[in-house]
Order: C-alpha cells, then structure tokens, then sequence
C-alpha cells in the first residue's frame, strides 16, 4: 500500500519540480563593451599620460581577459605593451585597483607569482553597476601612480555613458 502510494506522488513531485525550473531562465545576459569604447578608453588614457609628460601603452580587455584594444604611444618602450596587458588582465581577474593589491601576496608561492599575473600599480577593472565589463592597464610611466591615474582618465571618459545603458 505505501508502494502504492509512493507511486502515486511520483508524478506530482515531477510536475511541481518542473515548474519551479520553467519559470527561471536557463540563460544569462552578460555585457559586453563595444570595440568603439574600448578605443575611446585608450585613447583616453594616452591623452592623459601625454599631460603628464610620458608616453606609455595602454591595453583594455573584455570580461573574460582577451585585449580588445593595444595602443602605444610612439616613445613607450616596447615592453610595455606585455605589461600592459597582464596589469589589465589582473585587474579584471580580480576585480581590483592593482594599487591596492601590492602588499597582498608576499610569499614565495601565491597566485600572483602565477604567469602573466602583474601585481603593480597601473591596472584598474572596468565595473559599473556592478558588472565586470574588463579592465585597463597602464605602463609606461616612472610610477605605478602615473599609470593608474592615466587608466583612471580613461575609465572616466566612458564611466557615465556605461552606466546609463
């Protein structure tokens, strides 16, 4: 009789648990920052560092790390275009100014001494509303704070036109 019954519920479970799962979505919307703002970001960027008298290279990623835009001024060594990139990458990795992050991994064998990981002033990440669109870095300048100032600029010259999309 309880096997019976048992039987019985078996359906009933599957039909509730059914429509709990029909009504949630089984996809998400993510964003994505068109090449045009990555561009304008960079720019950005060079125009500021230009006023502060250095010439460096500026990379922006997309969310999931990969360059969107590479620009070098035409004096920045050329080693600062793979700086550039890996401080950009990490800051959108970890969703943190590099700035912040340099006192935090001082032993041997911490994720920062993970390849193309840079843990220096210079990479911010690109988050308005509280989506990880990417991340900028900068490199190039005689200091860490020149760099993040330069990415700052470029941040800010698309910040209010992301958030109000």
């Amino acid at each position: 009789m309880k096997y019976l019954k048992t039987l019985t519920l078996i359906p009933l479970i599957f039909s509730l648990s059914n429509s709990v799962y029909s009504e949630e979505s089984l996809t998400l919307s993510v964003k994505r920052m068109k090449m045009e703002t990555a561009l304008r970001i960079a720019q950005a960027a060079i125009a500021q560092c230009r006023k502060e008298g250095v010439q460096i290279a500026v990379t922006v990623v997309d969310r999931s790390g990969h360059p969107q835009v590479m620009l070098r001024d035409v004096l920045a060594m050329d080693i600062t275009l793979e700086i550039s990139k890996q401080k950009a990458h990490t800051a959108m990795a970890f969703n943190a100014a590099l700035s912040t992050m340099e006192d935090r991994f001082t032993k041997p064998f911490q994720v920062a001494k993970i390849d193309g990981l840079v843990i220096s002033a210079g990479g911010i990440p690109i988050n308005i509303g509280g989506s990880i669109l990417g991340g900028i870095g900068v490199s190039g300048a005689p200091s860490g704070e020149v760099d993040e100032k330069c990415a700052n600029a470029g941040l800010a010259a698309v910040s209010e036109d992301l958030e109000m999309e």
